[in-house]
């Protein structure tokens, strides 16, 4: 499996270039696109942007770079008929829609957290809020200090997750001032310090009880890992807009 990296010059993108150049999953790597990038990384040829890219004998885009560069992304993959994993965050009512309608004519892999265990966690919380439908639900993610958005993607598909089983549910962020919890609320909080992979908990309680739910990312390999996983899952699929729960599914 020949994979283009967007990105490889981040921290994420390296993580993917380097266990490609492993051969995990059979991957390998075939060129990358960054801005910050030399003409030559990680043994391959890289690109500052895909207007200076051509075509190339690849069977999937990974990115990892930033949501600004969506449309320049789906246009090159479109254009080259290759799937896409899009595991970048952050992204507007716009890219969101330029992202669909790429999904009609070409496999994507789209999802905030690229880690199994997230999409485990995502079920759990689903199943738990189900079961326990007057419980009190809080959110909390913390990431490290160079993070740009708030609340992480994660925590939102999360709460998009539970909000599925609950109908009435309405997001808070970050709780302020002076007033009593509403029932339907699911608090989200986002905490930054230091140089956290990424955490994110699930609190469920009642006056009785409460289930707590985590994952905790040990290393950016599970999210590289997760990734490649996914560029493999697209192989062979048609046109459609996929996620981890298609994946673990």
């Amino acid at each position: 499996m020949k994979i283009i990296i967007n990105g490889i010059s981040g921290r994420m993108g390296s993580e993917v270039a380097r266990i490609a150049k492993e051969g995990y999953r059979g991957a390998s790597l075939v060129c990358g696109i960054d801005p910050n990038s030399e003409t030559y990384e990680n043994g391959v040829p890289c690109f500052h942007s895909f207007s200076e890219a051509g075509s190339f004998n690849a069977d999937c885009v990974i990115d990892f770079s930033h949501h600004s560069v969506t449309e320049a992304l789906l246009e090159y993959c479109v254009d080259k008929n290759l799937p896409v994993v899009i595991a970048t965050t952050g992204h507007d009512e716009k890219e969101l829609e330029i992202i669909k309608r790429a999904s009609l004519k070409i496999p994507v892999f789209f999802s905030a957290n690229m880690s199994l265990g997230v999409a485990l966690l995502c079920e759990l919380a689903k199943i738990t809020a189900k079961t326990m439908p007057d419980a009190d639900i809080e959110i909390i993610e913390k990431h490290h200090n160079r993070k740009l958005d708030a609340p992480s993607g994660t925590a939102l598909m999360i709460a998009d997750a539970i909000s599925s089983v609950r109908k009435d549910a309405y997001y808070v962020f970050g709780r302020n001032g002076q007033r009593k919890r509403d029932k339907n609320e699911i608090g989200v909080h986002a905490i930054r310090l230091g140089n956290i992979i990424g955490e994110h908990e699930v609190i469920v309680g009642t006056d009785t009880q409460t289930i707590t739910l985590k994952h905790e990312a040990h290393t950016r390999a599970l999210f590289a890992e997760g990734a490649v996983a996914a560029a493999a899952f697209l192989e062979g699929k048609p046109a459609g807009l996929y996620n981890m729960k298609d994946m673990i599914g």
